[in-house]
Order: structure tokens, then C-alpha cells, then sequence
């Protein structure tokens, strides 16, 4: 990670972390970078969710690409996987999502996109960054060499299209609740399935530019439970803010995480002689349940670092066509670049119609297992870690947990934290393990 750019791009408060400025710039060193390496000018592709400051920063993006001489297209209001979907087929140099997710409405990010709908590599982030801080000069563009901005809101159609197309089934009388967290999917999402032919119900659809991942969405899904249960739906889909994650309700009202559509999917792949190196992607995050289900089906399992960054990763290098994260991040690379949250809704509906089975029915071999995680701030994230007595307190919780569970010791990547996890069979067996590490990191003087 680079000093502004994370994982998930360059995100924070608005006009506070993330300011005008810095998006100004970016559309500046973008729209040069581009534009030089291919001497003719830039074509970049903008998105934005319902912010209030996504209007701002859209602008100040746009300011900067046309002062480099690029031609910014608008997307306007859509989801970040429609970005690099359109980043990808129409041709452009690169994409550029203006979201912070999940995150409260006064966050906002920018996230960067390359020519294939994937995130941007660290050497062109980094040139980026070395911009920011005044290290590369650009020059502004004159005469006829100044960019425009053309609205591109045909490209969010051309997407819509495109998921409609991902199925080969109708949605016929199937009762369908979304939850499209007064963000990016408003605009999408139920067109999609209302083409499909499903009685769609839709909550948590009237942005106004504070409300995004407000007490609603994947963050908050137990709002989506009552509704299925209340209006006796079939199932029900929650997204987050520029929805690239998905989580499932069925029929009873029960979560299903990303894990639960790991495995659902999976399994349906491997039935199908579709699920190449039987092989399926995940965090080492996932719950040790998924790992004992794929056991029993016979799927085996790669893990990565938290990020679906290196899920992508993985499944660039291996080949592997289904990865994710327990958060909803879910990765089909036949179909998409990127998580994409209303594409991944599509898919578990394909399942449920296919195997003519309740999505309650689909979950039901997937066992999650009870999960304790506790933070605790340390003065030194490596030190705490690497103290020999708190990894003979993890090797002896790994050894009494055997196979009846998992206990898992990482750092926090943003806070000066580590974070215990323990899953097993009960509650009391992961508190147990959890404290008995966290025991021995206070015992050696590590806490803040």
C-alpha cells in the first residue's frame, strides 16, 4: 500500500483526508499519463454512488482530466463493478469510481481501474502518489489539445444489459427483496431483476446524499431479514454503497454470508464439471466451517490475505474461477473483473432455480461455526506478533483446537492493533483461546 492509496484506493473524510484537491490532481497526472503514453488524448470513464461530496469530487476529477488534455465520460450515478465493465469493452484507458463503500456517507474515496476493469497496478499509483507530493511535474493543456466531458450514462445501460444477459433463467413469479443501501445500485438493481420477470421489492431506495449504508444495506441486513420474513418473500439481496459485495436472506430470514455463496456456487460449479482445478479462492478470514463443508464435497481451497485485491490476485495466476471474501466480495472471473454485488445475486438466483431448491436448502450443509474476534492495541504491531511467548500461546491453542477449530492472530492494517480470532464449536471455547492469547501479549508488556 502507497501513502494515499490502500487497498480499495484512496478513500477518508471528504475535504478532510480526501480533498478537491488531491482529486484534481488525480484527473490531472491521469489525464497526462495517458495521453502521453499513447500521444492522443486520454479517454477515462467516471462513476460516482450517491454521495453528496461524489459530486464534488466528480467535478474536480473532471477539471483535471480536461486540463491534461483528456476527455472525461460520466457515468454518473452506478456501481463500480458497471465501471470496469465499461472500462473494459468500450475501450477506455482507464476507470475511475468515486465511493467509500461501505463507509459513512462524509467518507468518500477514489478508486483507480486500469484499460482491463482491474484495479490499477502499484507502479502507476505510485507515479500517481509522486505526483501529490510535487515530485513530477505535468503540463496543462492548451488550444485544441484541452479535453471535454461527454455524458456516458449509455454506458450504465450497456451494463444493465449486460447483467440481464448473465441468465439463462426467468425470475417468473419469484419474490425477490433488495436492499440497495440508498447508493450506487438505486439505479440498477431492480431494472435488472423487474426484467427478469421477479416480483421485485425494493427498500432502502431513496438517496438524498447522506443516507448511503445509513441503518441499511449489507452493513445493516438485519433490516432486510424482517422484510423477507414480513412480506413472505423467496429471498432477499443487500448491497453495500457502490455495491460490489453481496449478502443473501432466504425464505426464513437467515444471513447468508460471503462463505454461504462460496459454497453454494461452488458446489453448483463442481456439479457441472465447471469448477476448474476444483479449486475455489478465499481470505483466511473465511469461516473454518466453509473449509469442513468444501472438505466434504471434495473442493479444495486456496487462502489469501484480507482483500479482494488478492483473491483477484490469485485467481489471475491460477486460474481459479470463484474466489471471495466473507464480506460479500464475490469474484466470477468468466463474468467480471471485480466483485460485483448484483451479478453475484444473479448467480445465487440461477442456483435456486436450477436445483429447483429454497436458498435455506442450498445453505444447509454449510455449519458456521461460533467466532469471538477481539482488538487489541499494542505499542508495536511486529513486535507483539513475533514475541516468542505469544506464538507458543498460538501453536498451543492451534494443537488443543485440533480439527474441531481454528485460531487465527493477524495485524490490523490501518490501526496499530491485532486482531485474535478463534472459531470452534462453542462460544466458551472461543473466548477461552482468544483471552488466553491476549493474556500472554499483556503479559509481556505489549498493550498500549
Amino acid at each position: 500500500m502507497g501513502k494515499y492509496f490502500g487497498t480499495d484506493g484512496f478513500r477518508g473524510e471528504a475535504n478532510k483526508d480526501l480533498s478537491f484537491e488531491h482529486a484534481v490532481k488525480i484527473g490531472r497526472f491521469l489525464g497526462w499519463y495517458y495521453g502521453k503514453r499513447q500521444n492522443k488524448k486520454a479517454k477515462i470513464v467516471i462513476g460516482k454512488d450517491t454521495r453528496r461530496s461524489s459530486y464534488m469530487f466528480e467535478y474536480a476529477l473532471c477539471t483535471g482530466l480536461m486540463a491534461s488534455g483528456a476527455d472525461a465520460y460520466i457515468m454518473h450515478v452506478t456501481t463500480t463493478p458497471s465501471v470496469a465493465y465499461i472500462a473494459r469493452v468500450d475501450d477506455f484507458d482507464c476507470g475511475i469510481m468515486i465511493s467509500a463503500s461501505h463507509n459513512p456517507y462524509y467518507d468518500n474515496g477514489i478508486k483507480l481501474l486500469n484499460g482491463n476493469g482491474e484495479k490499477m497496478d502499484e507502479e502507476t499509483i505510485l507515479k500517481v502518489e509522486e505526483y501529490l507530493d510535487g515530485k513530477i511535474e505535468v503540463p496543462i493543456a492548451e488550444r485544441d489539445d484541452i479535453g471535454r466531458t461527454v455524458d456516458y450514462v449509455a454506458g450504465r445501460n450497456r451494463y444493465i444489459g449486460y447483467l440481464i444477459s448473465m441468465t439463462k433463467y426467468s425470475f417468473k413469479d419469484v419474490k425477490v427483496g433488495l436492499d440497495v443501501a440508498n447508493g450506487a445500485a438505486w439505479q440498477v438493481a431492480k431494472g435488472v431483476f423487474d426484467a427478469l420477470g421477479a416480483k421485485t421489492y425494493v427498500i432502502n431506495d431513496s438517496p438524498d446524499g447522506y443516507n448511503i449504508n445509513t441503518d441499511c444495506g449489507s452493513t445493516h441486513i438485519e433490516h432486510l431479514q424482517k422484510f423477507v420474513v414480513e412480506k413472505g418473500l423467496d429471498v432477499g439481496f443487500a448491497y453495500d454503497g457502490d455495491a460490489d459485495r453481496c449478502l443473501a436472506v432466504d425464505e426464513k430470514g437467515n444471513v447468508l454470508s460471503g462463505d454461504h455463496i462460496l459454497y453454494i456456487y461452488g458446489t453448483y460449479m463442481k456439479e457441472r464439471g465447471k469448477l476448474l482445478n476444483n479449486k475455489i479462492v478465499t481470505t483466511v478470514m473465511s469461516n473454518f466451517g466453509l473449509y469442513k463443508a468444501l472438505d466434504k464435497v471434495g473442493i479444495e481451497y486456496d487462502k489469501t490475505d484480507v482483500g479482494d485485491k488478492y483473491v483477484y490476485e490469485n485467481m489471475q495466476k491460477t486460474g481459479n474461477r470463484i474466489g471471495g471474501e466473507q464480506s460479500g466480495h464475490i469474484i466470477f472471473t468468466k463474468y467480471a473483473t471485480t466483485g460485483d454485488g448484483i451479478l453475484t445475486s444473479l448467480k445465487m438466483m440461477e442456483v435456486m432455480l436450477a436445483k429447483e431448491k429454497s436458498m435455506s436448502e442450498l445453505a444447509e450443509p454449510l455449519v458456521i461455526y461460533p467466532q469471538v474476534l477481539k482488538n487489541v492495541r499494542v505499542k508495536s504491531k511486529p513486535e507483539a506478533q513475533n514475541d516468542p511467548d505469544v506464538q507458543a500461546a498460538v501453536a498451543k491453542a492451534a494443537e488443543e483446537l485440533g480439527d474441531s477449530g481454528r485460531i487465527l492472530v493477524r495485524e490490523s492494517g490501518t490501526e496499530p492493533v491485532i486482531r485474535v480470532m478463534v472459531e470452534a464449536e462453542t462460544d466458551e471455547v472461543c473466548e477461552k483461546y482468544v483471552d488466553s492469547v491476549i493474556k500472554v501479549i499483556e503479559e509481556k508488556g505489549h498493550l498500549v
